[in-house]
């Protein structure tokens, strides 16, 4: 059974459409990439994956099952900008998820239960390679830092799914090639199925077992925001050459050019 299955799936705004007569098959541990010119939907379908919007017309089912029309701990999310809590120290940061899936009302757990949350936390700021900085407040990190502290918020609910929407893109090189290796590192720990949006299509082909580009296939000059964006190409990367390389990434820039 695959993990997300959607069927022709459309999003529109009123007569603005973004996304349109999407399919497609993702099996558990595939870790997809996701390219293409800027304002083409790739963030709006991360947010129909999250469950923050809803299709328009279509089906999305996880595992099966029609996806929930809200966000649940079987899709975690890491966005650009660092969604971490600037009042809470790193280990709270962590344990938070954990006491509102157990204790939704109140979010405060006790006795044994806070100690097992405490525990599970401490586990996954080791494997983000953040033990050392539990008691630390996000501002005392840096933005590498703060990044691990967000995969270690998502990763620490177990979900099925991972969401990426530009994680790296705001980091150093140096630090970028860090979180190259520990999302690597995770992916194949936690047997996680990844969506990945990337601007840098080096970085789409070297991280993903499969590229999914994004572009507008139809146009109309007269009423420009008539059709949306579909999958133009679907490939696995490792069948993938420097010929095909070249082909999409001028694509991409023809969309861009379009697009402004």
């Amino acid at each position: 059974m695959s993990r997300v299955h959607l069927r022709n799936v459309w999003k529109e705004y009123g007569d603005h459409v973004v996304l349109e007569r999407l399919s497609l098959r993702v099996e558990p541990g595939e870790f997809c990439t996701l390219v293409g010119a800027s304002g083409c939907g790739k963030t709006t379908f991360l947010r129909l994956l999250l469950g923050e919007e809803e299709p328009t017309r279509g089906e999305i089912r996880l595992d099966g099952e029609l996806l929930a029309a809200e966000p649940g701990p079987d899709r975690g999310i890491v966005f650009q900008r660092y969604s971490v809590f600037p009042h809470l120290t790193v280990l709270g940061n962590v344990m938070l998820g954990l006491e509102l899936r157990a204790a939704p009302l109140s979010g405060r757990l006790f006795l044994g239960a806070r100690r097992q949350a405490r525990e599970q936390a401490r586990e996954m700021l080791a494997a983000v390679g953040l033990e050392q900085a539990k008691d630390k407040y996000p501002a005392q990190l840096s933005g590498g830092m703060q990044q691990r502290l967000a995969l270690a918020q998502s990763l620490v609910l177990h979900p099925r799914i991972l969401l990426l929407d530009e994680p790296f893109g705001a980091l150093d090189p140096g630090i970028r090639a860090d979180m190259h290796r520990l999302v690597l590192d995770l992916w194949a720990q936690h047997g996680l199925t990844v969506f990945m949006i990337t601007h840098d299509l080096k970085e789409g082909f070297y991280l993903g077992t499969r590229l999914l580009v994004f572009d507008k296939v139809r146009h109309d000059p007269q009423a420009p925001h008539a059709y949306g964006a579909t999958i133009t190409y679907d490939l696995p990367v490792g069948a993938t050459d420097r010929q095909l390389y070249e082909a999409i990434r001028e694509d991409v820039r023809r969309s861009e050019a379009d697009a402004a």
